[in-house]
């Protein structure tokens, strides 16, 4: 994610210092997400590209700076796997709400937005709803906790939508309740990111089609059994498996104590 928004902005500024006229205008054109339906329809791919787009420096590095923070936080608690699939999540749910917001409050008004705003807010607002007591230290203000911080800069995103960039804001409303809905959902026992999640993971494919393939074996008469040694192996498999996909946390006080006491005797 951060290679293709630094690779997107570097290319498109490239493009403007060489023919900041037709090609420049011409390429904007096709990346950017665009407000009326009818040239949405024809340009549906903007949903996707818009949130690996920026032109203006400020843009690019606050954005960047807080999807490696947040994105980082996020994987340490619910691993690799989840991270790409929120982010696309996130810039699609605050995109959609954008297009509709101008159906809706603008009908006919053509705008175009860039940038993946919306999907940074997913990512923080995903990590206050999971830890919303976790603090990190910010300039000037010292050490805030996440739900605060989330909550603060949903406020102000609100407060100045009488101001101007109505688009951009209303997206960043959008990125924020998927992130929140998605947490949620989650700890009830529902990954809305779960068909994502299979497309980007080969691993997780292979051991789904493994569970499919896989027949129930017959019963032998001979009893069959495992070695002590076996046992202990397939079940600190099965907690490394669990680490990488969910994060350390994710382990119970006995799984941890028990990961702890076979790594001090090997």
């Amino acid at each position: 994610m951060l290679l293709w928004n630094i690779v997107i902005f570097l290319g498109i500024n490239l493009m403007y210092l060489i023919s900041p006229g037709t090609a420049f205008a011409w390429t904007f054109d096709q990346i950017a997400l665009h407000s009326l339906p009818a040239v949405f329809i024809r340009k549906p791919w903007g949903l996707i590209s818009y949130m690996f787009t920026h032109v203006e420096f400020f843009h690019v590095l606050f954005n960047l700076i807080n999807l490696y923070w947040f994105g980082n936080l996020f994987r340490d608690f619910l691993g690799n796997k989840r991270v790409l699939p929120l982010y696309l999540m996130g810039g699609i749910a605050g995109g959609l709400l954008y297009l509709l917001s101008y159906m809706l409050i603008f009908p006919g008004l053509e705008s175009t937005m860039i940038g993946a705003s919306a999907s940074v807010m997913c990512m923080l607002v995903a990590c206050a709803t999971l830890m919303p007591n976790y603090e990190i230290g910010l300039l000037f203000l010292g050490n805030v906790k996440l739900k605060w911080l989330a909550l603060g800069l949903i406020v102000l995103g609100v407060i100045s939508i009488p101001r101007g960039n109505v688009g951009g804001i209303i997206a960043h409303m959008g990125g924020s309740l998927f992130g929140f809905f998605y947490i949620r959902s989650l700890q009830s026992g529902t990954d809305l990111c779960k068909p994502l999640i299979w497309l980007f993971d080969a691993e997780t494919r292979r051991e789904r089609k493994r569970t499919q393939t896989r027949s129930k074996p017959k019963k032998s008469p001979l009893k069959v059994v495992k070695k002590p040694d076996d046992n202990n192996q397939l079940r600190l498999d099965q907690l490394l498996d669990k680490i990488n996909e969910k994060g350390y946390n994710s382990l119970s006080a006995e799984e941890k104590a028990w990961l702890d006491k076979v790594s001090k005797e090997n």
